[in-house]
C-alpha cells in the first residue's frame, strides 16, 4: 500500500496531466461531431485493417492445408498411374510413392544435386527414382535421417535407360553439361524412324524407374561419329531451375533384384 501511495505522489504531475488530457478529448468528442466522426472513422479503419489481416492469415493457413491435401491426393493418383504403366518387363512389380519438397537445387554446375526434406526416418534409401508431375528428376544417391540427396538429371555422371515412346528403340540418356533445358539420348540405331517432337520416356530396363515416365521431346537429331547411331537432342518437360514438389518412387522388389547381382 505504501508503494502505491509513493508511486501516486511521485507521479502526481504526470497523472494530473494524463487525466486532463483524456478529459479534454472526451469533452471535444461530445461537443464536436466532426471530431467524433473522425475518431470513429479512424477506429473503423484500424478494425478493418485488423479484420483483413486476420482473414489473410486464415486464408494462408487454409491454403497451406489445401495444398497438403492436393499433394496427398496427387501422390495417390500418381501411385495409381505409375503402377498402371508397368508393362511386361516389370509386370509383377509395384511401386510405392512418397511426396517430398525440394529444399536445395543446383542446375548451373556440371554435376548438379538436389536436396529433399525426407530421409531414412520415413524409409527413404539410395537408388530410388525421383519424378515430378511433368517427368523425371533424378536418382537418390545419399540419405541421412531427415534428408536425402538426388543426382539431378542435369549431372554429367548420371546415365539412364530411355526410349522413343512410339517405338522400341532404346538408348542411353545423359547430359552433356550444356543447356539445363536439354539432355542427350545416344545409341539410337540410325534406321529408327525419328521425328521432331517425338516423346522420350524411361525405357523400363532398370529397377529404378518403370517404363513410360516422361522425360522430354525430340528437338533435333544427328548421326554420331560412328555414323551408325543417332544422337537426339531432348527438350526436358521439367524446368529444372524451378522444381518444388516431387515424388520418390520405390520398386517394392528392389532388394530382391539387387541380391541377384551379389
Amino acid at each position: 500500500m505504501k508503494q502505491i501511495i509513493y508511486f501516486l505522489l511521485r507521479n502526481k504531475n504526470f497523472l494530473l496531466f494524463l487525466f486532463l488530457f483524456l478529459l479534454s478529448i472526451f469533452i471535444n468528442y461530445r461537443s464536436n461531431s466532426y471530431t467524433s466522426s473522425k475518431i470513429i472513422s479512424s477506429s473503423n479503419e484500424v478494425l478493418g485493417f485488423i479484420y483483413n489481416n486476420t482473414a489473410d492469415i486464415k486464408n494462408y493457413f487454409n491454403l497451406v492445408n489445401e495444398n497438403e491435401k492436393l499433394i496427398n491426393e496427387n501422390k495417390f493418383l500418381r501411385s495409381i498411374i505409375i503402377n498402371n504403366k508397368i508393362d511386361t518387363i516389370t509386370d509383377s512389380v509395384n511401386y510405392d510413392v512418397t511426396s517430398a519438397h525440394v529444399i536445395k537445387n543446383s542446375f548451373r554446375l556440371t554435376r548438379n544435386y538436389i536436396t529433399l526434406d525426407v530421409g531414412e526416418k520415413i524409409g527413404i534409401k539410395e537408388d530410388l527414382g525421383v519424378i515430378s508431375s511433368k517427368g523425371i528428376i533424378g536418382v537418390i544417391d545419399k540419405v541421412s535421417t531427415n534428408y536425402s540427396r538426388v543426382i539431378s538429371i542435369l549431372n554429367t555422371n548420371l546415365n539412364l535407360n530411355a526410349k522413343v515412346k512410339t517405338s522400341n528403340h532404346f538408348g542411353t540418356l545423359n547430359w552433356d553439361g550444356g543447356s539445363p533445358s536439354y539432355v542427350q539420348l545416344k545409341d539410337i540405331p540410325k534406321q529408327a524412324d525419328i521425328k521432331i517432337g517425338d516423346t522420350i520416356t524411361t525405357g523400363g530396363n532398370s529397377f529404378i524407374f518403370p517404363k513410360g515416365i516422361l522425360i522430354g521431346s525430340v528437338k533435333s537429331f544427328k548421326l554420331d561419329n560412328s555414323q551408325n547411331y543417332l544422337e537426339l537432342e531432348v527438350l526436358l518437360f521439367n524446368d529444372m531451375s524451378n522444381i518444388n514438389n516431387v515424388y520418390i518412387i520405390e520398386n517394392k522388389s528392389i532388394d530382391e533384384i539387387k541380391s541377384l547381382d551379389e
